[in-house]
């Protein structure tokens, strides 16, 4: 069994990596996203908010999912959804093609977030310590070769397609041979008694859980969707300097949840959160009265040092209260009801 547990580990942290780079090289090719399919600044903000909506519909829809099947079954046919709806978008022809191709996109990554968190706190729990920061360390990794695909994207005025075609043709079958290790809710959990009971009790403690993710990700989606057009259009930044804020992000996201999951078996999760929030309001603080590019990026690097632990110690808390509420066992495992309705404010 720890074996099985030691692969499914590293799979799903693949899989958190995977999603990492489809995620950069979206977000920080969104000025040229812009000019390729004449999308207006008026126009750009409904096409930005139609992803985490859409997102939050496929996160529900996949809480009905694992009721039939399990989530690594939806995390491995999500992602190639993702890469492919990512090459869509970077090889596509009119705003119809766009629209379609970012719907796919925020469906699937509903999907995907949802399945990951729902195997991580799984192996969480099997684990028996906190190890949910190092899967979104992973996730931060990606990211940093996204945001650097995508800088060398722009600096060698590369098509979108010629940037993402590569990725797309070696991410995919490497995500769907690495998903034969996943390991579900059932497997990790065999060890607990199964007591038929549901994670009941009314979740009355989702509220604040919920207030917490809301805000994490609102200022995750404010760097991911925003950084590059606030420095390339009120900072007056280059198109290339513009893909660099998102990648300084996830380097401070990737130092912080490194050394998290010490930090919340030292200190508290509870501790770690309310530093975090600190700190990322300090963040926003500095980039809403940055003078330049580069002040707005330190404050971008403030953002991803607080905000990189109150994702992952939300859904962690989710899971955790989730399994002491109802005690669920193999056929109610700690992650059903809870990651969904977490996942649905992203």
């Amino acid at each position: 069994m720890t074996d099985v547990l030691r692969r499914g580990r590293t799979s799903l942290a693949f899989g958190f990596l995977v999603q990492g780079v489809a995620f950069a090289l979206l977000v920080t090719r969104i000025p040229a996203i812009q000019d390729r399919y004449g999308v207006s600044d008026a126009l750009l903000p409904a096409f930005l908010a139609a992803v985490p909506i859409l997102a939050g519909i496929g996160s529900v829809t996949t809480e009905r999912l694992v009721e039939r099947i399990p989530p690594s079954r939806v995390l491995r046919w999500s992602q190639p959804v993702v890469l492919l709806a990512l090459l869509a978008v970077g090889a596509g022809e009119g705003m119809a093609v766009l629209g379609v191709a970012l719907a796919a996109f925020g469906l699937a990554v509903g999907a995907l977030d949802a399945s990951m968190n729902m195997l991580g706190v799984s192996l969480q729990r099997a684990y028996g310590r906190s190890i949910m920061l190092s899967f979104h360390a992973a996730y931060s990794a990606g990211g940093i070769v996204g945001a650097s695909l995508a800088w060398v994207g722009a600096h060698w005025g590369l098509e979108l397609w010629v940037s993402y075609l590569p990725v797309a043709l070696l991410l995919m079958p490497a995500a769907l041979v690495g998903s034969r290790w996943y390991v579900d809710g059932r497997a990790a959990e065999e060890d607990t008694r199964e007591t038929g009971e549901g994670a009941g009790g009314g979740r009355k403690w989702l509220l604040p859980l919920c207030l917490v993710m809301t805000v994490a990700y609102i200022g995750d989606s404010t760097v991911s969707n925003w950084s590059a057009k606030y420095l390339q259009d009120v900072l007056g930044s280059s198109e290339q300097l513009a893909t660099v804020p998102y990648n300084v992000y996830m380097v401070t996201t990737l130092l912080g949840r490194a050394i998290g999951d010490v930090g919340v078996r030292r200190f508290g999760a509870v501790a770690v959160v309310r530093a975090g929030a600190l700190v990322a309001a300090v963040g926003f603080a500095v980039v809403a009265g940055a003078s330049g590019a580069w002040v707005g990026m330190l404050g971008f690097t403030l953002l991803g040092l607080g905000l990189c632990v109150l994702v992952p110690q939300t859904f962690a808390a989710a899971g955790r209260r989730a399994y002491e509420s109802g005690r669920p066992g193999l056929r109610t495992p700690p992650w059903r009801g809870s990651m969904s309705s977490i996942t649905w404010v992203f």
